[in-house]
């Protein structure tokens, strides 16, 4: 199986770096190209094309300028550790044993605006760009345009790779967009996760990221590589609930008191 995740606005960079090794993004080049764009900005600019604050432009606008093309251990961090948000809370990679950060390498794919697709121990450096950002470039009108094919040709030379059957699809539809779904050569997989409130069952977005993260981490220290396993997924109280999923959608179920015991 690979699994895709989506990246984390916020970032960590203050803690430490593991010693578990690193390499270097697939995209590298493309990455610059964006930055050399993004950096002709100004803070205003930057505020409007991200809707955010004029603090957080003025963060974004230094770390676009500060960006090196050069990635190494002394100026970024790998991918999986940097991230710091609802869905890697839940993966918990900085638990990762030797054995999970070399079945993670081999098997996760983490979405993203800037570097297009990542590996676990692919360094970046701090920054924050979205997938749905519409920001013109020289390939089209916003960052969809600019990866065109290839986040799906990567994935199907992992999926080749691995000899995978299956690509278990853990993004928001914002990342998973840029994927262009139709030109991936595996049976895609996309749990949900539903939580129970009022009586009825609801996918609630605070929850449904922290189980994605769950997910991903169970698939990756059990190294698991087929459905019926994908099934026995029963982390922080979700069960499989077969009446409500099909083959390609696995629904999975969480009752109100099973959230206070999590």
């Amino acid at each position: 199986m690979l699994i895709l995740l989506s990246p984390s606005k916020t970032l960590d960079f203050e803690s430490p770096s593991m010693s578990c090794g690193c390499t270097v993004p697939e995209f590298i080049s493309l990455s610059k190209d964006l930055i050399a764009g993004l950096s002709k900005l100004n803070t205003s600019e930057v505020s409007e094309l991200m809707g955010i604050s004029p603090k957080l432009a003025q963060l974004n606008y230094d770390r676009f300028e500060a960006w090196n093309a050069k990635h190494e251990k002394s100026n970024s961090k790998q991918a999986v550790l940097a991230f710091k948000g609802d869905v890697y809370e839940g993966l918990r990679a900085w638990d990762f044993s030797k054995s999970d950060f070399s079945f993670a390498q081999k098997n996760l794919r983490i979405l993203s605006g800037l570097y297009g697709i990542l590996r676990p121990l692919d360094l970046i450096q701090p920054h924050r760009l979205e997938m749905g950002t519409m920001f013109a470039n020289q390939v089209g009108k916003n960052l969809y345009s600019f990866w065109g094919n290839n986040l799906a040709n990567s994935i199907n030379e992992s999926l080749k790779n691995t000899q995978s059957e299956y690509l278990v699809n853990l993004a928001s539809n914002e990342y998973f967009k840029a994927v262009q779904e139709k030109r991936i050569d595996a049976q895609i997989i996309s749990p949900v996760f539903k939580d129970e409130k009022r009586g009825k069952f609801k996918i609630i977005s605070f929850y449904a990221k922290k189980a994605r993260g769950f997910m991903s981490s169970f698939l990756i220290r059990n190294q698991i590589k087929n459905l019926d396993d994908l099934k026995e997924f029963a982390e922080n109280g979700y069960r499989f609930c077969p009446e409500e999923s099909t083959d390609s959608i696995p629904v999975f179920l969480r009752s109100a008191e099973n959230q206070i015991a999590a």
